[in-house]
């Protein structure tokens, strides 16, 4: 088989390709490009597999002026910047030694080695430059069939990186059918306890992306069956879900994995946001404890907090989301106070407390107050 993918043509990765080859050694696709073009679902990241070691990669590459980042040169990866794009380039290898976070790898010439110490068959599909797919492992059927199922034995895999755990569900969500594997399943469930051993960040980085799925309900629902949301969320209950996804499919309203990560509720403390995302968080809970509609609450607290608080307001009391809900956000966001600093004869905390009452009798007029009339209640005009 063949894949007819314009990603196969992308500028700079025909060239790293090309490089490969030409200095002697096989270049494959590998991994999600594949598993997603197969599967009818957008591809981003393109990755290459070789049997060139890292220090002849990156050799090849300054002969070749393609820039060539170290990225995890230990481990085999490095970075290959070409025509605008950048391909992590991996040399085959096996698992040595692993310790459920880290694993000491070897390099291999064996395609075969390389795909075994993969985690999911429908991950381990790889291909050549022009499309033709490399299965080592006959896991074709797998990919098409969307089942997702660990390479060989389930619990050693998982023993080699517990987060393979968290990827599970992950990948379930986003490209698993039902019913789910039964031997999976009751892996996770027995080495739920290594969850604990994992770095907040990268426990983060797997729950927000599960929960930014299209339907992330029987993954999450499988996670609490097997007592691993407890370990990520705990006290998290997956009870809200479905209805949250019937308000946000009336609404058409984008995945938001903040939105469902309220609903689960839950200890989210025990994960590691960036700022930004405990910002939009904490906009969000705001905008579910003020009053106000649609507009109103976009205008403070932004239109993803405001969308977010107004579904989840909907799913718990069993209502339809509004009518025209994404007009009256788009409008309220937009609406610009009329008022600023000069028009206030005002400074300091005075000035701040003036404007701060101002805007709030705005957007509690549901932006309708003219400047003149705002000064004149004011009573402070410059």
């Amino acid at each position: 088989m063949k894949l007819q993918a314009e990603w196969l043509d992308r500028p700079g990765a025909k060239q790293v390709c090309a490089m490969l080859v030409a200095g002697g050694y096989q270049a494959l696709f590998v991994g999600g490009c594949i598993r997603n073009e197969l599967l009818g679902e957008p591809v981003a990241d393109i990755d290459i597999a070789t049997d060139a070691l890292p220090l002849k990669a990156l050799e090849l590459a300054r002969v070749a002026g393609i820039k060539a980042v170290p990225t995890g040169i230990d481990h085999g990866t490095i970075t290959l910047v070409c025509m605008g794009n950048a391909y992590e380039v991996t040399t085959f290898r096996q698992d040595v030694e692993t310790d459920g976070r880290h694993a000491r790898v070897a390099f291999s010439s064996s395609l075969q080695d390389d795909a075994r110490r993969r985690d999911f068959t429908m991950n381990a599909l790889y291909a050549l430059p022009d499309g033709t797919i490399v299965d080592p492992l006959d896991a074709m059927a797998d990919v098409m069939a969307r089942r997702l199922k660990f390479i060989d034995d389930a619990d050693a895999r998982i023993r080699e990186d517990y987060l393979r755990i968290l990827r599970y569900f992950r990948l379930q969500a986003w490209y698993g059918s039902e019913p789910m594997d039964a031997s999976a399943l009751a892996a996770c469930a027995a080495n739920r306890s290594g969850v604990a051993s994992l770095s907040r960040e990268r426990v983060s980085a797997e729950v927000t992306r599960l929960l930014a799925a299209p339907d992330p309900t029987r993954a999450v629902q499988a996670m609490s069956d097997c007592a691993v949301l407890e370990m990520v969320l705990p006290g998290g209950r997956p009870q809200g879900l479905p209805a949250l996804i019937r308000a946000e499919t009336t609404a058409n309203a984008p995945p938001r994995w903040q939105r469902r990560l309220v609903v689960i509720g839950g200890a989210s403390s025990t994960l590691r946001l960036s700022r930004r995302e405990a910002r939009e968080l904490g906009d969000l809970q705001a905008a579910r404890s003020a009053k106000g509609g649609s507009a109103q609450l976009a205008q403070r607290f932004g239109s993803d907090a405001a969308r977010d608080a107004i579904l989840i307001a909907c799913a718990e009391r069993g209502e339809t989301p509004p009518p025209g809900l994404e007009q009256a956000l788009l409008a309220g966001a937009a609406a610009v106070f009329p008022l600023n600093a000069a028009d206030f004869d005002l400074a300091g905390p005075d000035l701040g407390k003036a404007l701060a009452q101002a805007r709030t009798a705005w957007i509690d007029s549901g932006m309708t107050l003219s400047r003149e009339q705002l000064l004149s209640d004011a009573g402070r005009v410059r």
